[in-house]
Parts: structure tokens; sequence; C-alpha cells
């Protein structure tokens, strides 16, 4: 992951390279708090890049739920 200093305003290439690696993550299977950890990032900065970037976002808990009949 690109070593951002922590609050840090992350523009142009910077950003776009951080959106695509949080993206591959994120899409890999890790979960926003876990990126946002590991980026020294809030959840609601990783939540925003994952929207910009077009990251299909999972639901809580990241399982699909079923129902029960």
């Amino acid at each position: 992951m690109a070593e951002l200093k922590k609050g840090s305003r992350v523009t142009g290439g910077d950003r776009d390279t951080l959106s695509g690696d949080l993206k591959r993550k994120y899409e890999g299977g890790a979960s926003i708090r876990a990126l946002a950890e590991a980026s020294g990032r809030s959840y609601g900065f990783v939540h925003r890049i994952l929207s910009e970037s077009g990251a299909t976002l999972r639901g809580r808990g990241g399982a699909t739920r079923r129902t029960t009949t």
C-alpha cells in the first residue's frame, strides 16, 4: 500500500494509485476497517475512495443474506 503521511491530502496520481490498491484489496476480500487501519486513514475516507473507484460495496458483515422458509 502506498506510504502517505497520515492526515495529508491525497490528490492526483497518489490518489489514483491508492484508489486502485484499495479497490483491488477490497475486491480480494479485505474489509473497509482493515484497509483503513492498514493505510492509516479513516473508515469514511476509505469508503469514499472505494465508492469513487466504482467498487461494488458489500453489505454489513460481508455475507449474502439468505431467507429461511
